[in-house]
């Protein structure tokens, strides 16, 4: 088990840039996966960005080219970087770890995308 705790949301305008971080309680190097996914009101949680724990990165086509996720396993802590925020990045932002046997997850972390 790992707690994930999420910072960096808050307001921004269209256009501006935001890094989120996850710092997890524990050594993530050894985690299968760790990944970012975001929830807008009335919509389904959907994934974001991810990051094996050998480097290989995923990204949805929504976000490509805009949003960077890495990881600095000396710090334990994963990060989002968003550039050219749009309106409809607008979410609840969701650190995720996949130990491969169960899922734990971040209390999340508000990006709204507003002028």
């Amino acid at each position: 088990q790992v707690q994930l705790v999420e910072s960096g949301g808050g307001l921004v305008q269209p256009g501006g840039s935001l890094r989120l971080s996850c710092a997890a309680s524990r050594n993530i190097a050894g985690i299968y996966a760790m990944g970012w996914y975001r929830q807008a009101p009335g919509k389904q949680r959907e994934s974001v960005a991810s990051i094996t724990s050998g480097g290989t990165t995923n990204y949805a086509d929504s976000v490509k080219g805009r949003f960077t996720i890495s990881r600095d396993n000396a710090k334990n802590t994963v990060y989002l970087q968003m550039n050219s925020l749009k309106p409809e990045d607008t979410a609840v932002y969701y650190c995720n770890a996949d130990l491969g046997y169960r899922d734990d997850w971040g209390q999340g972390t508000q990006v709204t995308v507003s002028s």
